[in-house]
């Protein structure tokens, strides 16, 4: 047994799976304004953590890193926690599921029935009016870490609603990103450094197939939110920033988004493993890893699924090209800890919400989960080669438009309505024009 798992036996590391049902949970439920928060503070009197004390109540946090990409990570931020903070009680609870749609379940059901975790991870944002009137505030904790001069300015930017903090981020994805397997691309004579357009890229996946037997472009669908962040990807690549822009904004260019639709179903359509249907993120992942694909779209938490494989070296075994078309831009996407109100440990959960912000938790999650910190004073040294690369391209990055699909863009309610519209119109066949009518009407003001 190593020192971590000696010391992450000394507490509750609790697996839970499956999905709840969710029934209509006021200002909890996909987009609703709510209605019980008014101001959006908590509904109640308890927004600052109620009288400070816990009453003995257990930390619990849910989360839902469970696979290749995020249990070490998860686990790692655990060990980092107890060592920091040995004497809280908690129980870390995972519950498994691409894209949180089982965590959202599980949090909108324990929400709605008064008895809510003391933190879960989640994403800020518009995301943050899912949960109006059930989020308290965190304002103390940014002020007395000094979270604030610390943090990047799009984390001080989204963590706040209603005019009060709601969460503390723990790290930073990037979304517009395509990896490869070395050996596959070599075998097809694909130099990935050339693929700087979307056609660029199908004309590889074409290559790919044509000289090799490995799966052009690996893809994970049996969710549909794989599919919408491809979208996202391919249209900031192939239309660009303004009309991606305007897109999440709520005015969409029908045309930009027509085309978009056209070439994702040539590369859904020709390219990507036969069962894709019926295999998630995790799985689809695996094909790069063990050579049977040449390319993958994902965010960079693929990557922290490669530092955890053996013998799967960075430049050596795959590689990262910024997805085509996309140069100089960073999507952007935050891991976070929100804090609800009415809580049941409210002095340990502030306590854990500022080690979520701290150099420690930001070092022990992100190095593993394939992201950043989100602080701007951390020793990059310990990421290893890709990530530190990542950071430079945070740093530099000409734009950095939030994410589609994963709570930035667009409120929950509307990024429901294009997976929706996913599932029915575009996970083959692939109906462009309905497609194409279902996503403009779903952003449109």
């Amino acid at each position: 047994m190593t020192d971590q798992d000696s010391r992450l036996s000394r507490r509750h590391f609790v697996g839970a799976t499956g999905a709840a049902t969710l029934t209509g949970l006021a200002g909890c439920s996909g987009g609703s304004d709510g209605g019980d928060g008014g101001d959006g503070s908590d509904g109640g009197d308890g927004s600052d953590g109620g009288d400070g004390g816990d009453g003995g109540n257990t930390l619990e946090v849910l989360h839902a890193w469970t696979g290749g990409d995020g249990a070490r990570a998860a686990e790692a931020l655990v060990a980092a926690f107890e060592e920091e903070y040995p004497d809280i009680e908690h129980e870390f609870n995972p519950i498994g599921g691409g894209g949180n749609q089982n965590l959202d379940a599980v949090v909108a059901n324990r929400l709605q029935n008064g008895d809510p975790p003391s933190s879960f991870a989640n994403w800020p944002g518009p995301n943050l009016q899912r949960y109006e009137g059930v989020l308290g505030e965190v304002g103390g904790v940014w002020e007395s870490e000094g979270f604030e001069d610390v943090m990047v300015q799009e984390a001080v930017d989204l963590h706040q609603y209603n005019g009060a903090y709601r969460g503390v981020p723990l790290g930073s994805h990037r979304l517009n990103c395509l990896f490869y397997n070395t050996s596959v691309v070599e075998e097809a004579g694909v130099d990935p450094d050339s693929l700087t357009s979307v056609s660029a890229l199908i004309d590889a996946l074409e290559t790919v197939q044509s000289e090799t037997d490995a799966i052009p472009m690996t893809h994970g669908a049996s969710g549909t939110w794989t599919t919408t962040q491809l979208f996202a990807s391919t249209m900031l690549g192939q239309e660009g920033y303004d009309a991606y822009m305007s897109f999440i904004d709520g005015s969409p260019d029908e045309a930009a988004v027509r085309a978009t639709f056209e070439s994702l179903a040539e590369i859904l359509g020709n390219y990507i493993n036969e069962d894709a249907s019926s295999i998630g993120l995790t799985e689809s992942n695996q094909n790069i890893i063990e050579g049977n694909a040449a390319f993958i779209h994902q965010g960079n938490w693929a990557a922290g699924a490669y530092r955890n494989a053996e013998d799967f070296d960075y430049d050596e075994d795959w590689g990262f090209k910024t997805y085509p078309g996309s140069e100089g831009m960073y999507m952007l996407h935050f891991d976070s800890f929100l804090y609800p109100s009415d809580n049941p440990s409210p002095d340990a959960t502030e306590q854990f919400m500022a080690f979520v912000g701290s150099e420690a938790a930001q070092v022990a999650f992100n190095q593993y989960k394939g992201s950043i910190p989100t602080r701007t004073d951390v020793d990059m040294s310990q990421f290893g080669p890709y990530l530190q690369e990542t950071q430079e391209d945070f740093a530099n990055a000409d734009q950095r438009p939030p994410n589609l699909q994963h709570g930035l863009g667009v409120p929950s309610g509307t990024m429901t309505t294009l997976n929706d519209v996913i599932s029915s119109e575009f996970s083959g066949p692939y109906n462009v024009d309905a497609a194409t009518e279902g996503f403009v009407d779903a952003v449109s003001n």
